[in-house]
Protein backbone atom coordinates (compact mmCIF):
# COMPACT_ATOMS: atom_id res chain seq x y z
CA UNK A 1 0.00 0.00 0.00
CA UNK A 2 1.29 3.17 -1.04
CA UNK A 3 1.68 5.43 1.58
CA UNK A 4 2.47 9.80 1.03
CA UNK A 5 3.19 12.56 3.43
CA UNK A 6 2.30 16.13 2.79
CA UNK A 7 3.33 19.50 4.43
CA UNK A 8 2.04 22.57 3.61
CA UNK A 9 1.77 26.28 4.28
CA UNK A 10 -2.46 27.46 4.19
CA UNK A 11 -3.29 30.73 3.70
CA UNK A 12 -6.80 29.83 5.75
CA UNK A 13 -4.64 29.03 9.27
CA UNK A 14 -1.32 31.05 8.41
CA UNK A 15 0.34 27.91 9.01
CA UNK A 16 1.68 24.15 8.15
CA UNK A 17 -0.59 21.74 8.06
CA UNK A 18 -0.05 17.96 7.65
CA UNK A 19 -1.61 15.60 5.65
CA UNK A 20 -0.51 11.52 4.83
CA UNK A 21 -2.45 10.00 1.91
CA UNK A 22 -3.22 6.29 0.77
CA UNK A 23 -3.08 4.92 -2.62
CA UNK A 24 -2.27 5.73 -6.09
CA UNK A 25 -6.09 5.79 -7.84
CA UNK A 26 -9.71 5.29 -7.29
CA UNK A 27 -11.83 7.62 -5.67
CA UNK A 28 -11.07 10.05 -3.27
CA UNK A 29 -11.94 9.56 0.32
CA UNK A 30 -10.93 12.82 2.78
CA UNK A 31 -11.12 11.32 6.27
CA UNK A 32 -11.11 12.62 9.54
CA UNK A 33 -9.33 12.04 12.72
CA UNK A 34 -11.65 11.69 16.13
CA UNK A 35 -11.44 14.63 18.07
CA UNK A 36 -8.13 16.39 18.41
CA UNK A 37 -6.45 13.99 16.98
CA UNK A 38 -3.81 13.99 14.47
CA UNK A 39 -3.37 13.30 10.72
CA UNK A 40 -1.67 10.20 11.47
CA UNK A 41 -4.55 8.89 14.05
CA UNK A 42 -6.45 6.76 11.78
CA UNK A 43 -3.32 4.79 10.39
CA UNK A 44 -2.53 3.95 13.83
CA UNK A 45 -5.96 2.89 15.13
CA UNK A 46 -6.03 0.19 11.97
CA UNK A 47 -8.62 1.84 10.16
CA UNK A 48 -6.50 2.52 6.99
CA UNK A 49 -5.94 -1.49 7.09
CA UNK A 50 -9.28 -2.12 7.24
CA UNK A 51 -9.72 -1.04 3.69
CA UNK A 52 -6.21 -1.77 2.21
CA UNK A 53 -7.65 -4.13 -0.01
CA UNK A 54 -9.57 -1.08 -1.67
CA UNK A 55 -6.41 0.90 -2.11
CA UNK A 56 -4.20 -1.62 -3.24
CA UNK A 57 -6.93 -2.74 -5.77
CA UNK A 58 -6.89 1.38 -6.91
CA UNK A 59 -10.78 1.65 -6.06
CA UNK A 60 -10.13 4.53 -3.59
CA UNK A 61 -7.51 6.31 -2.24
CA UNK A 62 -7.52 8.05 1.39
CA UNK A 63 -6.67 12.06 2.26
CA UNK A 64 -6.11 12.11 5.98
CA UNK A 65 -5.87 15.61 7.19
CA UNK A 66 -4.60 17.30 10.45
CA UNK A 67 -7.41 17.80 12.59
CA UNK A 68 -7.17 21.20 14.67
CA UNK A 69 -9.95 20.73 17.16
CA UNK A 70 -7.79 21.43 20.04
CA UNK A 71 -7.46 25.17 18.54
CA UNK A 72 -11.13 25.51 17.45
CA UNK A 73 -14.28 23.50 19.52
CA UNK A 74 -12.10 22.31 22.24
CA UNK A 75 -10.12 25.21 23.00
CA UNK A 76 -12.29 26.85 25.98
CA UNK A 77 -9.47 29.63 26.99
CA UNK A 78 -11.17 31.52 24.09
CA UNK A 79 -14.18 32.55 23.02
CA UNK A 80 -17.29 30.64 21.72
CA UNK A 81 -16.81 33.19 18.78
CA UNK A 82 -13.59 32.75 17.79
CA UNK A 83 -13.58 28.87 18.53
CA UNK A 84 -16.49 29.02 15.16
CA UNK A 85 -14.14 31.47 13.12
CA UNK A 86 -11.43 29.02 13.88
CA UNK A 87 -13.61 25.70 13.13
CA UNK A 88 -14.68 27.97 9.88
CA UNK A 89 -10.66 28.83 9.14
CA UNK A 90 -10.15 24.85 9.05
CA UNK A 91 -13.12 24.35 6.63
CA UNK A 92 -11.44 26.34 4.13
CA UNK A 93 -8.26 24.64 4.37
CA UNK A 94 -10.76 21.24 3.58
CA UNK A 95 -12.65 22.89 0.84
CA UNK A 96 -9.79 24.63 -1.24
CA UNK A 97 -6.28 23.19 0.23
CA UNK A 98 -7.50 19.19 0.82
CA UNK A 99 -10.80 18.50 -1.57
CA UNK A 100 -9.34 20.39 -4.32
CA UNK A 101 -6.03 18.35 -4.17
CA UNK A 102 -7.79 15.41 -4.09
CA UNK A 103 -9.77 15.79 -7.28
CA UNK A 104 -7.01 16.77 -9.05
CA UNK A 105 -4.90 14.77 -8.14
CA UNK A 106 -7.78 11.76 -8.95
CA UNK A 107 -9.47 13.38 -11.71
CA UNK A 108 -12.88 12.91 -10.11
CA UNK A 109 -15.09 15.93 -9.71
CA UNK A 110 -15.90 14.69 -6.26
CA UNK A 111 -15.35 13.44 -3.09
CA UNK A 112 -15.95 11.12 -0.45
CA UNK A 113 -16.35 12.05 3.29
CA UNK A 114 -15.65 10.13 6.44
CA UNK A 115 -15.21 9.95 10.38
CA UNK A 116 -15.62 8.68 13.81
CA UNK A 117 -17.11 10.35 16.77
CA UNK A 118 -15.89 13.66 15.85
CA UNK A 119 -14.19 13.09 12.83
CA UNK A 120 -17.98 12.15 11.73
CA UNK A 121 -19.26 15.52 12.55
CA UNK A 122 -16.35 17.43 10.46
CA UNK A 123 -17.61 14.76 7.41
CA UNK A 124 -21.38 15.28 8.13
CA UNK A 125 -21.11 18.93 8.08
CA UNK A 126 -18.95 19.48 5.03
CA UNK A 127 -21.53 16.97 3.29
CA UNK A 128 -24.60 19.11 4.05
CA UNK A 129 -23.43 22.67 3.71
CA UNK A 130 -21.51 21.09 0.44
CA UNK A 131 -23.19 18.77 -1.51
CA UNK A 132 -22.57 19.46 -4.60
CA UNK A 133 -18.38 18.52 -3.91
CA UNK A 134 -19.66 15.03 -2.31
CA UNK A 135 -20.20 12.11 -3.81
CA UNK A 136 -20.20 9.82 0.15
CA UNK A 137 -20.23 10.43 3.49
CA UNK A 138 -19.49 7.41 5.95
CA UNK A 139 -19.99 8.70 9.71
CA UNK A 140 -19.72 6.22 12.52
CA UNK A 141 -20.63 6.91 16.23
CA UNK A 142 -20.92 10.69 15.25
CA UNK A 143 -21.44 13.83 17.68
CA UNK A 144 -23.11 16.01 15.80
CA UNK A 145 -24.50 19.09 17.88
CA UNK A 146 -21.39 21.42 19.28
CA UNK A 147 -23.92 23.23 21.29
CA UNK A 148 -21.66 21.63 24.38
CA UNK A 149 -18.44 23.44 22.62
CA UNK A 150 -19.96 26.69 22.94
CA UNK A 151 -21.62 27.12 26.44
CA UNK A 152 -24.87 28.94 25.73
CA UNK A 153 -22.93 31.62 23.19
CA UNK A 154 -25.27 31.50 19.59
CA UNK A 155 -24.98 33.10 16.48
CA UNK A 156 -25.09 32.73 12.69
CA UNK A 157 -21.93 31.06 12.49
CA UNK A 158 -23.25 28.28 15.43
CA UNK A 159 -26.47 28.04 13.43
CA UNK A 160 -24.94 27.18 10.21
CA UNK A 161 -22.42 24.73 11.63
CA UNK A 162 -24.70 22.14 13.48
CA UNK A 163 -26.68 20.21 11.43
CA UNK A 164 -29.61 20.01 14.39
CA UNK A 165 -30.46 23.29 14.14
CA UNK A 166 -30.22 23.97 9.83
CA UNK A 167 -31.21 20.47 9.22
CA UNK A 168 -34.67 20.68 10.04
CA UNK A 169 -35.32 24.16 8.37
CA UNK A 170 -33.45 23.35 5.11
CA UNK A 171 -36.40 23.98 2.13
CA UNK A 172 -33.82 25.21 -0.54
CA UNK A 173 -34.44 22.77 -3.60
CA UNK A 174 -31.14 22.93 -4.67
CA UNK A 175 -29.54 21.95 -1.41
CA UNK A 176 -31.99 19.34 -1.28
CA UNK A 177 -31.45 18.32 -4.16
CA UNK A 178 -27.72 17.45 -4.20
CA UNK A 179 -27.68 15.96 -0.82
CA UNK A 180 -30.38 13.73 -1.99
CA UNK A 181 -27.87 12.42 -4.58
CA UNK A 182 -25.14 11.84 -1.75
CA UNK A 183 -24.34 8.39 -0.72
CA UNK A 184 -25.12 8.44 3.22
CA UNK A 185 -24.12 6.19 5.60
CA UNK A 186 -24.70 6.38 9.53
CA UNK A 187 -23.74 3.77 11.90
CA UNK A 188 -23.56 3.24 15.80
CA UNK A 189 -23.49 0.97 18.32
CA UNK A 190 -26.84 0.30 20.57
CA UNK A 191 -23.82 0.90 23.60
CA UNK A 192 -22.99 3.81 21.76
CA UNK A 193 -23.22 7.14 24.33
CA UNK A 194 -23.67 8.66 20.96
CA UNK A 195 -27.01 6.39 19.80
CA UNK A 196 -29.22 8.73 20.47
CA UNK A 197 -27.56 11.74 18.42
CA UNK A 198 -27.25 9.10 15.70
CA UNK A 199 -31.01 8.36 15.27
CA UNK A 200 -31.72 12.12 15.80
CA UNK A 201 -30.29 12.42 12.59
CA UNK A 202 -31.39 9.56 10.72
CA UNK A 203 -35.06 11.19 11.60
CA UNK A 204 -34.40 14.37 10.40
CA UNK A 205 -32.78 12.89 7.03
CA UNK A 206 -35.80 11.32 7.02
CA UNK A 207 -37.99 13.99 7.63
CA UNK A 208 -36.46 15.99 4.36
CA UNK A 209 -36.88 12.23 2.71
CA UNK A 210 -33.01 12.34 2.10
CA UNK A 211 -32.16 8.59 1.48
CA UNK A 212 -29.58 6.68 3.59
CA UNK A 213 -28.27 3.96 5.16
CA UNK A 214 -28.89 4.05 9.45
CA UNK A 215 -27.16 1.01 11.41
CA UNK A 216 -27.45 0.46 15.01
CA UNK A 217 -25.10 -2.18 15.23
CA UNK A 218 -25.92 -5.03 18.65
CA UNK A 219 -23.54 -5.03 20.80
CA UNK A 220 -20.92 -2.80 19.30
CA UNK A 221 -19.47 0.35 21.23
CA UNK A 222 -17.72 3.81 20.98
CA UNK A 223 -14.24 2.01 20.15
CA UNK A 224 -12.15 1.21 17.07
CA UNK A 225 -12.64 -2.15 16.67
CA UNK A 226 -15.99 -1.94 16.07
CA UNK A 227 -15.39 1.35 13.92
CA UNK A 228 -13.02 -0.82 11.66
CA UNK A 229 -15.56 -3.36 10.63
CA UNK A 230 -18.41 -0.68 10.02
CA UNK A 231 -16.11 0.83 8.00
CA UNK A 232 -15.00 -1.81 5.86
CA UNK A 233 -18.34 -2.53 5.26
CA UNK A 234 -19.42 1.18 4.34
CA UNK A 235 -16.83 1.44 2.23
CA UNK A 236 -17.43 -1.67 0.14
CA UNK A 237 -21.07 -0.50 -0.42
CA UNK A 238 -19.87 2.45 -1.88
CA UNK A 239 -17.66 1.05 -4.29
CA UNK A 240 -20.31 -1.62 -5.44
Amino acid sequence: MKEFYHKFYTQYLSRDFEMLVFGESGIPLILFPTSKGKYYEVKDFGLINSIEKFIDEGKIKVYCPDSIDQMSWYNYIIHPADRVKTHLAYEQVILNDVIEFAKFETGQDKVGLAGCSFGAYHAMNIALKYPDKISSVICLSGTYDIKPHILGFYNDDCYFNNPFDYMPNLNDAWYLENIRKIKIFIGVGEHDFYTNENRRLSEILNSKKIDHYFEIRANAYHDWPYWREMFTEYVSKILS
